[in-house]
């Protein structure tokens, strides 16, 4: 009889060790950081728990966190709707919430190989391939993430995507590098993409 067989476990005591409850409680609120202690004045560096080495989560004045490389300049948003960070021969794009999923459907995969303009280089090139192409759903969000080479104007680029719908609107996520730097754009990328979130 299983209700039975369930009724007898249930009776069992809890293990306990032998001295559970005898020892008094270590002060928890001493460990733990002042939640505010790593914030800046202004406000443009957030608290740095996930991310790696080498990155800040940059708090844009667009309306998103995201994780940068540290030392990358900043370039304001420009009338594609993109903010651009950089340094060198690496770039991270973001554009956050540009496209309506009303004008270019609600599916991410099919905006990011037909429609998004930052791959519009790809779709022209007549030298260029993809690989890796998915579609995610994490936490209620769609997404599509890709890697994609073209010849560009400074040679061989590697660029790896992620178009996010989000309330209706796409946000993308990209990252571009010379093509031998294929593992340098895949940590800045794997950065960016884990880390953003729109605030607005």
């Amino acid at each position: 009889d299983r209700t039975g067989a369930a009724g007898e476990a249930s009776q069992a005591p809890p293990a306990k060790s032998p001295d559970a409850g005898g020892e008094p409680r270590p002060d928890r609120s001493s460990p733990e950081p002042d939640p505010g202690a790593s914030r800046t004045a202004g406000g443009s560096t957030e608290p740095q728990s996930n991310v790696a080495d080498g990155f800040t989560l940059r708090k844009d004045a667009e309306g998103f966190r995201v994780a940068v490389a540290e030392g990358w300049d900043r370039t304001p948003r420009n009338g594609s709707g993109q903010v651009v960070y950089g340094k060198g021969d690496f770039e991270l794009i973001v554009v956050p919430g540009r496209d309506r999923a009303s004008e270019f459907g609600d599916d991410p995969m099919t905006y990011q190989r037909d429609s998004e303009p930052e791959l519009a280089s790809y779709r022209a090139s007549s030298w260029a391939t993809s690989s890796g192409l998915k579609t995610i759903e994490v936490g209620g969000r769609t997404m599509a993430e890709g890697q994609f080479t073209w010849t560009g104007a400074g040679g061989e680029l590697y660029v790896r995507n992620v178009a996010i719908l989000i309330d209706g609107r796409y946000h993308v996520v990209q990252v571009r590098g010379p093509e031998a730097e294929r593992d340098q754009v895949t940590r800045l990328f794997e950065q960016a993409s884990a880390t953003y979130q729109y605030t607005r």
